[in-house]
């Protein structure tokens, strides 16, 4: 008798469950879907704005892009996904500026922080929402963001060679007017220290000869010794004679 009436109740919570799950299966057959159509809808589905799925270098209308080669997103990168390539080039003006040589992604193993994006100095990069980029190896992954061949320096007009070759004939001016000037300062110093009191030459255990030894190779600062020297024994010459006159 047990066992019968054991049997209807678990019939009974049977059924009671099956009537549950088909509530729950009839509510949702009847729930509006929300489920992407895609691949089907991938031309006319509106990706939003913030989501990142790969990072590209930005490039104008004339196939120009932005980036000075700084290195800012190589550093902020927390795990090395970039690395910037530079190299050295000489300008039409002569001088040598860093460019960018190769600029790599490795998208495999970004986080899409953005970092690289938000401290770029010259807005150079941006993160696009191409998304579909399933490969068969890793490898493929590693991509080089600056694919367009990199356009050389820009010839200088006329106007500018010109321009720059008056600043440089105006340095030469100005360097030799300077050369003149020390010049003639080292020759009016050198005819102020003859007029000076001769001094007479010291002894070789004096001060002053192991003075005049020491600077012996530069004749700058021997003249300055020798005119301190002159300077000195005229006013001892003052001061002997001023004691002279007071003792008469």
């Amino acid at each position: 008798m047990g066992s019968v009436k054991e049997y209807f109740k678990s019939l009974g919570s049977g059924v009671a469950s099956l009537v549950k799950g088909m509530q729950v299966t009839g509510k949702e057959f009847i729930t509006p879907k929300i489920t992407e159509k895609y691949p089907e809808n991938r031309d006319t589905h509106v990706w939003p704005d913030r989501f990142r799925a790969i990072l590209e270098l930005i490039y104008d209308s004339e196939g120009n892009h932005k980036c000075i080669a700084c290195g800012t997103c190589e550093r902020n990168c927390p795990n090395g996904t970039i690395t910037v390539e530079t190299k050295m080039v000489e300008t039409p003006t002569g001088t040598k500026k860093k460019k960018l040589a190769r600029y790599i992604y490795d998208l495999g193993s970004c986080t899409f922080c953005q970092l690289c994006v938000t401290t770029c100095p010259t807005q150079a990069l941006q993160f696009t929402n191409q998304f579909e980029q399933s490969v068969f190896t890793r490898s493929k992954l590693v991509k080089q963001l600056n694919y367009l061949p990199e356009k050389p320096e820009p010839e200088l007009t006329e106007e500018e060679k010109a321009r720059l070759a008056a600043e440089k004939e105006a340095k030469i001016a100005a360097a030799k007017a300077k050369a003149e000037a020390l010049k003639a300062e080292r020759e009016g110093a050198a005819s102020a220290e003859s007029a000076l009191v001769p001094y007479p030459a010291p002894a070789a255990d004096d001060p002053a000869a192991k003075a005049l030894a020491a600077a012996k190779g530069d004749p700058e600062k021997e003249a300055k010794i020798r005119a301190a020297l002159e300077r000195a024994a005229k006013l001892k010459a003052e001061r002997a004679a001023q004691s002279g006159n007071s003792d008469k």
